[in-house]
């Protein structure tokens, strides 16, 4: 049996993207770019094993907002912020299934502008570029926000969180997922290998999914 994609090799390999035996060649060379790989696939972890972060020599690309700086402190600072969206972001993660790092990096980097803008000038600014599926993640991430700053007036009698301590703290998620996303146009490297570190915050958004619960910052 010749594969179904190429239709020249034999096939050898079982694919779960498309419930048939396909080409080794056919696998590495289509493998989240036309194949929709799951998570679990074993020839994906092995790819992934042997792949490193993305090496930019030092300099940061425009789309990893270069001119916006992240220290030490602020992340030390800001830890429940970074925490409560990262927590955000897999549990958005758990509820669509089929989300890819690109839609969520383009979602997080509109959000990011439309705070530069915001640190900046003082104007409200939304990205007119972004889908209606990029629009519906900044939605819930703007919600997350906002439910973080009311537990600080709850506490604290007043929000710390700042404007421009968001826009950071996007920044920094905007750059630790293409540092460790495959750039393939399918990828869920990023996605996936957070679920891996933090499994207690899938598992959380399962049960929130379950019972139809909003995702919202801890």
């Amino acid at each position: 049996m010749t594969c179904p994609i190429c239709h020249i090799r034999k096939e050898k390999r079982f694919c779960l993207a498309l419930h048939d035996r396909i080409c080794p060649q056919c696998c590495g060379e289509q493998r989240e770019v036309t194949l929709e790989c799951p998570s679990e696939c074993p020839y994906l972890q092995q790819a992934r094993q042997h792949e490193k972060p993305r090496d930019f020599g030092g300099k940061l690309p425009e789309e990893m907002f270069p001119s916006v700086e992240i220290t030490q402190d602020f992340l030390h600072r800001n830890e429940p912020l970074i925490g409560g969206l990262l927590q955000t972001l897999l549990r958005l993660a758990v509820a669509d299934r089929q989300l890819i790092d690109r839609e969520l990096l383009g979602a997080l980097t509109a959000m990011a502008r439309s705070y530069q803008t915001l640190v900046s000038s003082g104007l409200v600014y939304q990205e007119a570029s972004a889908n209606p599926a990029q629009l519906a993640i900044i939605d819930v991430f703007r919600r997350s926000i906002d439910e973080f700053r009311a537990v600080e007036q709850q506490h604290l009698g007043y929000t710390a969180l700042r404007d421009s301590d968001v826009l950071k703290g996007l920044v920094f998620i905007i750059r630790l997922a293409t540092l460790h996303t495959s750039g393939r146009p399918l990828s869920r490297a990023f996605i996936d290998g957070l679920q891996e570190h933090f499994p207690q915050a899938g598992a959380a958004g399962e049960a929130n999914a379950a019972t139809g619960s909003r995702i919202i910052l801890p």
